[in-house]
């Protein structure tokens, strides 16, 4: 039995639910969000919440239940509060700052690394080593800050790189005289 998927979605106030058979609409304080959801999902408003039931106990039917009621309650998260991804940058020299929205990242490369703001993504550099990734959408917050990442990994022998903050990375021990 599906634990998540049977969790009712609280809908707080000042946020606007909009269900179409294949599509979830979400407006809130922050913005406005949609998703295409599986059509075989039946997602109806009750009171100030959103629940999500499936229509056989098939297999699939219930892999898509849990993943449906999770797509909605971010959404309605990210039109409330948001969401952000923390980055830390490791390495002598290696820091960041903004140019206007875009970001600008000196990573031992022999030239600066551009990276623009998509759509609904803002960056924060409290420090010159963190980088703070914030916006309305989950998945494109994370996949922004995964990019970041990708500019340059940590590595395994100095540590060097830019990590999500608290990430663990295992250390190698190199070379021995």
């Amino acid at each position: 039995m599906s634990r998540i998927g049977n969790a009712p979605i609280p809908v707080p106030d000042g946020v606007t639910v909009t269900i179409e058979p294949a599509r979830v609409a979400v407006a809130g304080p922050l913005g406005t969000l949609q998703q295409q959801v599986p059509s075989r999902m039946k997602i109806e408003q009750r009171d100030s919440d959103i629940v999500v039931t499936r229509p056989t106990e098939r297999g699939e039917d219930r892999a898509l239940h849990g993943l449906t009621r999770t797509l909605v309650a971010n959404m309605v998260q990210g039109v409330t509060d948001g969401f952000e991804k923390r980055l830390e940058i490791q390495g002598v020299g290696y820091r960041a700052q903004l140019r206007g929205s875009d970001l600008e990242l000196a990573l031992g490369y022999s030239h600066p690394v551009p990276v623009k703001a998509p759509d609904g993504i803002e960056f924060e550099v409290p420090q010159p080593t963190r980088i703070v990734v914030k916006g309305v959408s989950k998945q494109r917050v994370g996949e922004v800050a995964a990019y970041i990442r990708k500019q340059r990994k940590p590595e395994p022998y100095k540590g060097k790189g830019i990590r999500y903050e608290g990430e663990y990375v295992a250390r190698k021990v190199g070379k021995r005289a």
